[in-house]
Parts: C-alpha cells; structure tokens; sequence
C-alpha cells in the first residue's frame, strides 16, 4: 500500500473511533437527536441481551428515552476496540466491524442502580457525511447490584 492509503485509512479507524465514543456520549447524555444521526439510514439497534429491544434507530432511541428516564446517572466505559475494515484486495473499502468491551455503571432517581458489562457488535458505513452506524448489537454478559457509587 501507497503511504496516502495508509494515511487514509489512520483517518478511517480514527473517524470510526470518534462515531463509537460519539455514541456512548449520545447515550450517557440521553441526547436522544445525535443518538438518532449517528445511524445510517436503515441502521438498527439490539438490546434484547439486557432486557431491551431491537429496532430502528428512531424506535429504540424513543425506548431509551422513555426507559432511561429513571436512570439519571450512567456512564459507558467503551474498551479494547478491535476494527475491522473491508478488505478490496489489499485496500480498505467503505465498511467495517467494530468490536468493542463495555462497562455501564448506572444509579437510578432513588439511589438504587447496577454496573453491567458485555460487549458490543458495531456495524459501520462510509456515508457522504461521514462515517455511520448500520447496527449496534448489545451483548450483555454480567450484571451485579453491588458496588454502586452513590454519586453526587
């Protein structure tokens, strides 16, 4: 590969980093309007594994809203992110996977809350504004009630 290819692929996995954390933010700040435009059209979600549901973008942020209303305090801890783009015969083309480790510490109105953790499935797209989500797949694999900080 040409040292441009290189560096257009940096741009890509870095864009792509940015459109995850973007998401995590959209969530944790129940900015339920960047949550919807982080998706390409089509995009869909899955919280089954948690107790959610699946659906279109616009569905499952409307579930959020309503759901996480409760649930004033949480924060996505997005980890060891592992990206994998298309590959065209020796060049990156425009989609990819991301793979990526969650810890999602929450406290509800009352006090009460959990910490979970799993692992996320992002599919992603080139679009012409920018990089876009066109599924994120929840896979909750632990949850526990104890060590929930009591917050401020």
């Amino acid at each position: 590969m040409t040292q441009r290819v290189d560096l257009a692929t940096v741009m890509d996995r870095l864009a792509i980093d940015e459109l995850v954390t973007r998401y995590a933010v959209a969530v944790d700040d129940a900015d339920w309007s960047a949550f919807r435009e982080l998706f390409a059209p089509g995009g869909r979600a899955d919280y089954r594994s948690a107790g959610g549901i699946e659906g279109s973008a616009a569905e499952v942020a409307d579930w959020m809203a309503g759901t996480l209303g409760t649930l004033p305090v949480r924060q996505h801890l997005v980890v060891n992110r592992l990206l994998r783009l298309q590959d065209l015969g020796g060049y990156f083309g425009d989609d990819g996977e991301v793979q990526a480790d969650y810890v999602h510490p929450v406290r509800g109105d009352g006090g009460g809350g959990y910490v979970s953790g799993g692992r996320y499935s992002f599919g992603v797209i080139r679009t012409d504004g920018g990089w876009r989500l066109t599924r994120v797949v929840m896979r909750e694999k632990w949850r526990s009630d104890a060590g929930v900080p009591s917050g401020t």
